[in-house]
């Protein structure tokens, strides 16, 4: 029987409406932070902004926790597990993150940040032992073509220099580690051994707390912008972008592991780039749409691919 659920006729979790419906999801509101994140750069410091975010999503957390009855109060190994979710994912991932997008455009971001697939694939073999099938790499390099073809394109349009490129590209690699860390964290069974949504409610607080703390090392005291588009872009990233979908990413990436969960980010940056075209006018060239193409390809090839028995 495969790791991956089913015997050889039934189809890979990962082609499951349970697994792609939440999937979708994540990839479109993913896909749409980019341009949010752009709109909070300016008066408010990047780290107060990210502490802001994660402060909104833990108190939702910690309320759904709640609701459902899951217990705040964790072990040594919880609250080691949740201190070490904090600093990968809510405090290096988000920083790193936002202080790119000062450097160059947020759809660069977007395509060097689907890089993601790579780490969390060889992290995922060398802690979890999850082999990479022959369907899975193929689909990798597809998709990871079309990746390319999306960088080039953006490397070309994007109006910074080339010092400010390479430091918002080193930013963003550096992003991708974290979250990758996190990701292979979370496919842990220590991770299954506490409920899903007081550990992300606790460990989303505990990074609010530790980008609190940069920031105002970094920035001063708390800057608050008061400007509609501000509060609602931040309750938005807060509520949908952090609490729903990290929940719903989190979910799935324990069934089908870090390597296809980490094909949401190969697709995010097309939907950032349909976005901008709606909203900002983006315009499509050729290297554009085979990019897309090549991900959306490489995309259905890696999810309907079957996890190899260990």
């Amino acid at each position: 029987m495969s790791a991956d659920g089913g015997g050889t006729g039934a189809a890979p979790r990962s082609a499951r409406p349970e697994i792609l419906i939440p999937f979708a999801i994540i990839t479109l509101i993913w896909g749409s932070t980019w341009i949010v994140i752009r709109d909070q750069l300016g008066t408010v410091p990047p780290s107060w902004s990210v502490c802001y975010r994660f402060l909104i999503a833990g108190g939702v957390m910690l309320g759904y926790a709640l609701w459902r009855g899951e217990r705040v109060v964790f072990d040594r190994r919880g609250w080691a597990f949740a201190a070490a979710l904090a600093v990968l994912q809510f405090c290096l991932n988000f920083n790193l993150v936002y202080r790119a997008e000062g450097h160059i455009a947020s759809g660069l971001v977007a395509v060097v940040f689907a890089l993601l697939l790579v780490p969390n694939a060889l992290l995922a073999r060398l802690f979890l032992g999850q082999r990479l099938g022959r369907q899975l790499l193929i689909g990798s390099a597809v998709a990871m073509a079309g990746v390319t073809l999306l960088f080039v394109h953006e490397a070309r349009i994007d109006p910074h220099g080339a010092g400010e490129a390479l430091t918002g590209v080193a930013l963003t690699l550096c992003a991708v580690m974290a979250a990758s860390g996190a990701n292979v964290l979370q496919a842990t069974q220590t991770a299954r051994a506490y409920p899903m949504a007081a550990m992300l409610g606790v460990a989303m607080l505990m990074g609010a707390a530790l980008d609190a703390a940069i920031a105002w090392q970094l920035s001063g005291p708390p800057v608050v912008e008061w400007r509609w588009g501000y509060v609602l872009g931040m309750l938005y990233l807060g509520v949908v972008a952090s609490a729903v979908a990290f929940t719903l990413y989190f979910g799935i990436l324990r069934v089908i592991g870090p390597a296809k969960a980490a094909y949401s980010s190969v697709i995010i940056p097309v939907i950032a780039m349909l976005l901008s075209t709606l909203f900002e006018g983006y315009r499509w060239s050729a290297l554009a749409v085979a990019g897309a193409l090549l991900a959306l390809a490489g995309l259905v090839i890696a999810l309907t691919a079957r996890r190899p028995n260990r």
